[in-house]
């Protein structure tokens, strides 16, 4: 069972949490129909997404076993067959269509598609391609942000979705300046050879100032004000800062290959970052609402 869970790579689902951001950041979070229709959506682009991840493996499984820690992975080690494990990816498309069809939206199924048809291209050959790669890496998390408006509903500010995509550029080429970092390694990954360490480096600054920017400017912004009825949301920015800085340093000390779910999990500070950003949010947006839900 547990290298089906690692098959699966249950772990990176926190990924997709980014599905219920228009739905929080909306206010509408205690509505049921909308919280339901977001929870199964959430479900359906696991299963997807772990479709994906196994399709990739079994590509990438002669590379993987010449790799320093992808050699323990479930298909590169052979602790589950090619065979098995197109199986498990046929019955997470399968349950994923199920789920899907209980809050059937057209513009959700096109999205998920068009997810699919992305890192399958990036799995037969683009991932070798500078810059494309990154792109294809960053449009897996708008593409989350904007499947989540869509199965609710919700209409969401440019500046979040700006925010989004250069925060997630800003991971990426994290990520890839570590993979660089430990290029003498792993000489496994082709598209390293067309990035440098400098190049690297100034475009992650650049992304992560350009995101804080753009989330400053969304909690500034007049229809942000108004929406909620406060402008308290601005303080929210020194933790967003404080949360992106963190990721930054850990990035730069970390030895291991950049990967954000691996940054997140192995650091407790940044983790109680979040948490904390999370519950800023949650009481500057629904205080209101909970007082009148239990009588305060």
């Amino acid at each position: 069972m547990k290298n089906y869970l690692k098959l699966l790579r249950v772990k990176h689902y926190i990924k997709n949490i980014l599905i219920f951001a228009a739905l929080l950041f909306s206010g509408q979070l205690f509505m049921l129909d909308k919280l339901r229709d977001c929870a199964i959506g959430f479900v359906a682009f696991c299963l997807v997404s772990s479709a994906i991840y196994i399709v990739n493996d079994i590509r990438d499984k002669d590379k993987d076993a010449l790799h320093p820690t992808k050699k323990n992975r479930p298909i590169a080690s052979g602790k589950i067959s090619v065979k098995a494990a197109c199986s498990v990816a046929a019955v997470c498309l399968i349950l994923a269509g199920v789920c899907l069809s209980f809050v059937f939206n057209i513009n959700a199924l096109l999205l998920l598609c068009l997810y699919v048809v992305l890192n399958l291209l990036y799995s037969f050959g683009l991932k070798n391609i500078p810059l494309v790669d990154v792109a294809i890496l960053v449009s897996g998390f708008l593409i989350r942000a904007v499947y989540g408006a869509v199965i609710t509903g919700i209409e969401v500010s440019g500046w979040l979705y700006l925010t989004v995509i250069t925060l997630s550029f800003f991971m990426a080429f994290g990520k890839r300046r570590n993979e660089l970092k430990m290029e003498n390694r792993d000489n496994t990954r082709e598209v390293l050879k067309g990035y440098t360490m400098g190049f690297l480096d100034k475009s992650m600054y650049l992304c992560l100032a350009m995101a804080n920017t753009f989330y400053a400017l969304w909690t500034m912004g007049t229809s942000t004000i108004e929406h909620y009825n406060s402008n308290k949301i601005i303080f929210t920015v020194p933790i967003v800062l404080l949360i992106t800085l963190k990721y930054c340093l850990n990035i730069e000390k970390d030895t291991s290959e950049g990967d954000p779910t691996e940054v997140l999990f192995h650091d407790k500070v940044l983790l109680a970052l979040c948490f904390i950003y999370a519950a800023v949010m949650m009481f500057l947006l629904y205080f209101d609402r909970i007082r009148t839900l239990f009588g305060f």
